[in-house]
């Protein structure tokens, strides 16, 4: 995370070419353009740069009104950028108060030809590379798993995923020693690896539980092997979970003339798994494991502030090297993440009369993880 006024979050998503990635950042953004989404939330979302939002809308307008995929990107790694900016109307009192009063989600999009297919020289296998590095910032990695492929394999699943899974950790062992200056290991890395089932749409029967037990019956040994590379790639590795979070995902359900745009799946929880998932998970492992100071720093960055807006109390927030724990307080944090569903309800409810979009927004937020596992659509780790 960092910190200026917008607290900044990143994603990073892997998939093949074909799994729908372009298709579901198209989806995303378009979808918070609509009317209904626009009078319902209390934020904007804006891009960054107003060139690629008008791309994003086009492909959306395209699905919506023409039945139109967006044309693929081949070998185009590209990051978007996101602004979460609360509405006009807030209480300003309130939010002058708080360390920061937007968000910021940066979504960056890996080409899936680069796990799939040899580069054609150096120059691209340095592109490779450089593109990897830009997205280390990223606490949440998503790993598309493409529900058509599941499809065409019915029955022999494992031919498809143990072929994914083995490319994707060739891929990482190949750009090993490039990532890792003086072979020493990576702090700033993505910790939390999502297994997302892409076009879930198309397996109707399959909830985020049978999906989850599907990678494990059909490629478990796959999934260590990955898990693996990745530990040998971070410091503190014991701060890592790959292959224990589930998601399912639809962009929109897909007709032979007609695609329906409102009928998505797990979409609305992308912005929770960017901005509150990963506090979670960096607080618990900080109190539960023994890690180097510097990876908790880096884990903890910005975590203080949002804790305080949870739990409703004003901090001093620390410097970049300051001794997180000893500033913000353990407590705080603990309290933070602990806090029941019953408790957010209610800060949720006291945020929307006060107008704090900002708290009204978190608290939001947290209730979406929790109803996107009631539903069956997301499974957390406990760990």
């Amino acid at each position: 995370m960092q910190l200026n006024r917008a607290l900044e979050q990143h994603i990073a998503v892997f998939g093949e070419s074909g799994s729908g990635k372009t298709v579901m950042i198209s989806s995303f953004y378009g979808a918070a353009q609509e009317p209904d989404n626009l009078k319902k939330n209390l934020f904007h979302v804006i891009a960054d740069q107003t060139g690629q939002g008008n791309r994003l809308h086009q492909n959306y307008l395209g699905m919506r009104d023409s039945a139109r995929l967006p044309a693929a990107d081949k070998f185009l790694a590209t990051s978007y950028s996101f602004s979460i900016r609360m509405k006009d109307g807030a209480n300003a009192k309130i939010a002058k108060g708080k360390s920061f009063d937007a968000l910021r989600l940066v979504w960056h999009d890996y080409p899936g030809e680069w796990f799939q297919e040899d580069v054609s020289g150096p120059e691209e296998a340095q592109r490779r590379v450089d593109t990897f590095k830009s997205l280390l910032s990223s606490d949440v990695a998503l790993m598309m798993v493409d529900g058509q492929l599941l499809l065409d394999n019915a029955g022999e699943e494992e031919r498809y995923l143990k072929l994914l899974l083995g490319n994707f950790k060739n891929g990482l062992l190949s750009m090993r020693d490039d990532l890792l200056s003086d072979g020493k290991p990576l702090v700033e890395f993505p910790r939390i690896w999502i297994m997302a089932l892409s076009k879930s749409d198309l397996l109707p029967n399959l909830d985020v539980y049978k999906f989850r037990d599907l990678l494990i019956q059909k490629a478990s040994g796959e999934l260590d092997e990955l898990r693996e590379v990745l530990a040998g790639l971070v410091e503190g590795n014991d701060a890592l979970s790959v292959g224990e979070d589930f998601v399912l995902l639809s962009s929109a359900e897909f007709g032979t003339d007609k695609i329906e745009m409102t009928k998505r799946v797990g979409l609305d929880l992308v912005l929770p798994i960017a901005s509150v998932l990963p506090f979670e998970r960096h607080v618990r492992w900080a109190q539960a494991k023994q890690l180097p100071v510097k990876v908790v720093q880096s884990l903890l960055s910005g975590a203080g502030a949002l804790a305080a807006i949870w739990v409703s109390r004003k901090i001093k927030l620390p410097g970049p090297l300051g001794a997180i724990f000893a500033v913000v307080g353990a407590e705080l944090m603990n309290d933070a993440v602990k806090m029941a569903t019953e408790k957010l309800t209610d800060a949720h409810s006291e945020a929307l009369a006060n107008k704090d979009y900002l708290t009204a927004t978190l608290t939001r937020f947290r209730l979406d993880l929790k109803q996107g596992e009631d539903e069956d659509v997301l499974l957390r780790s406990k760990k």
